[in-house]
């Protein structure tokens, strides 16, 4: 765990908020608080990803060591409010949460960011984990362009009848990579006719990718359909329940209220 304790001044009383990284809106909302004096951010990342994209002020890496450890963090930090703009698949870092900022009596906003949704010409199958996109590939030899990211590929290893065209931030452990592979290490945002001339290049048949709902990896959805390609969605996990908001207007709206009038209130 890496915490930078170093913060400038902003001015007689700013509201302290955690947020939650690990999205692009996460560190569009940072830096929007981190020129507003009235507000004093601290930004945590899980440490998935080994070279993030880090926003200016204080920064927290690291776990917080389940429920408990968050519940403390909050209290010692004096956090006012918490912003969980983490993926969201990330379910557990979500379900704790709700539960330390639910029993420290914090306000706590998700910011839920819309769900891909089909469109004509749209060929996909919906699957609720991992082992059921493996699955859904079916006994055929297929070349699979996999977005998943660099975790949870052991039920790829066992269907090692397929080709895998594998996309990631960062590299994998060579342990973990299915038999038949080809790595490509990239960082989006991603363009419609470059994802296109990939999996042309490639000879793609078949898509496999999570409902991340993220503007800047959705091309890779529309260079399919042009193509009529099968794409196989795995499908959002249950997050627990909370307020949310959609964007990080919405985010900074319910920041705003909070701070000058000091009540939980719905935006």
């Amino acid at each position: 765990m890496e915490f930078s304790s170093a913060c400038s001044d902003k001015g007689t009383n700013p509201m302290r908020v955690l947020i939650l990284g690990g999205t692009t809106q996460a560190s569009q909302l940072a830096q929007k608080l981190g020129s507003d004096e009235g507000y004093d951010t601290i930004f945590s990342l899980a440490g998935v990803t080994k070279n993030p994209v880090l926003p200016s002020g204080l920064v927290r890496i690291g776990g917080f060591g389940g429920v408990d450890g968050l519940r403390d963090f909050l209290r010692a930090q004096s956090v006012g409010a918490v912003v969980d703009a983490t993926h969201p698949f990330a379910a557990q870092m979500s379900r704790h949460a709700a539960m330390a900022c639910s029993s420290s009596g914090i306000p706590l906003r998700r910011i839920d960011r819309p769900a891909w949704t089909e469109v004509e010409g749209d060929q996909w199958t919906h699957v609720s984990n991992i082992d059921d996109a493996a699955a859904a590939l079916g006994d055929a030899p297929q070349t699979v362009f996999l977005t998943t990211g660099r975790k949870d590929l052991g039920s790829f290893q066992r269907a090692f009848q397929h080709h895998y065209i594998l996309r990631s931030i960062d590299a994998p452990k060579p342990s973990s990579l299915p038999r038949q592979v080809t790595l490509l290490l990239a960082r989006p945002p991603f363009t419609v006719a470059s994802e296109m001339a990939l999996m042309k290049d490639h000879a793609v048949t078949v898509v496999v990718t999570k409902n991340a709902g993220a503007e800047a990896t959705s091309a890779k959805l529309a260079a399919a359909r042009t193509l009529g390609l099968p794409v196989i969605m795995i499908d959002r996990p249950v997050l627990p329940t909370a307020e949310t908001v959609s964007t990080i207007e919405d985010a900074l709206e319910w920041l705003r209220k909070h701070r000058h009038d000091g009540t939980d209130r719905d935006v």
